[in-house]
């Protein structure tokens, strides 16, 4: 009995945060889990989701809604930056969806869905500065810390919106979905670094459009916090040099957390 009430629990949860591409449902959610009825959710959610509580800058009782949940920090330290300075890290928790070469783009595939560089990242310019470079796809789902992180010290060299309507990016919105990695609204930050260009491009979902920038400072090290996802989405990082190779333990479906290597170029480069 037990667990077909976990199960149905997980199952209304998963329709809540998870499954609509309906711009009125969503606006529904978005209203209920800024909501205070949605707070009776919390426990549970916390629950079904096996959130790890000792992390959390703040006991569970303290949030308000499931947004605040969602949001939520961590606490100071609980988490630590790969330090070396031609190390590029993942700005975000979540699990690595895909990752490789950017060379020959219009080849490759995505959760079975052709990425154009161009349309991803909305010119021809842009597309050209990272197509003999290397990419790698970050999917959080709600389980997941949902704040973003810069993956190296560097300069911000711009940033730029994209899209409007926002499939889900979970498996249901990849199989039915307009190519929504390349296609739902995004915003993108580019970061001039040591280690060349990082182009962090962060993937609406849900119809809600919830990405919120938090850093206003033109300078940015490593770790420090750039917005966050009111809900679980996707963080496409491109990198600009054909010399950037991922850590031998970088793995497709892995879970990764912010701060954690996920590469390197040579250090012949910085002699």
């Amino acid at each position: 009995m037990y667990r077909r009430v976990n199960v149905l629990l997980k199952s209304c949860l998963k329709f809540l945060v998870e499954l609509t591409g309906n711009r009125f449902i969503s606006q529904l959610l978005i209203r209920f889990t800024n909501s205070k009825w949605s707070r009776m959710l919390v426990p549970v959610f916390a629950k079904v989701y096996s959130i790890n509580q000792e992390e959390m800058k703040k006991p569970l009782s303290d949030y308000q809604s499931l947004h605040q949940l969602f949001i939520r920090k961590l606490k100071p330290d609980c988490r630590s930056v790969y330090p070396h300075k031609n190390s590029i890290v993942s700005p975000v928790d979540g699990v690595i969806s895909d990752f490789g070469s950017v060379r020959d783009v219009e080849d490759y595939k995505i959760k079975n869905k052709q990425i154009i560089l161009e349309e991803m990242l909305g010119s021809k310019e842009k597309a050209d500065i990272y197509r003999n470079g290397k990419y790698i796809v970050l999917y959080l789902s709600p389980r997941h810390y949902h704040r973003i992180h810069s993956p190296v010290n560097g300069k911000i060299n711009g940033s730029w919106v994209l899209g409007s309507k926002s499939y889900p990016v979970n498996s249901i919105g990849f199989k039915y979905g307009n190519s929504p990695l390349s296609t739902n609204y995004r915003r993108i930050t580019e970061i001039q670094s040591e280690l060349g260009k990082i182009a962090v491009v962060k993937v609406g979902a849900l119809n809600v459009n919830s990405i919120h920038l938090t850093c206003r400072s033109e300078h940015i090290n490593s770790g420090e916090e750039l917005g966050y996802f009111s809900f679980g989405s996707t963080v496409v990082l491109f990198i600009e040099k054909a010399d950037f190779q991922f850590s031998t333990d970088i793995t497709t479906n892995q879970d990764i957390q912010f701060g954690k290597k996920l590469g390197a170029i040579s250090d012949s480069l910085f002699t």
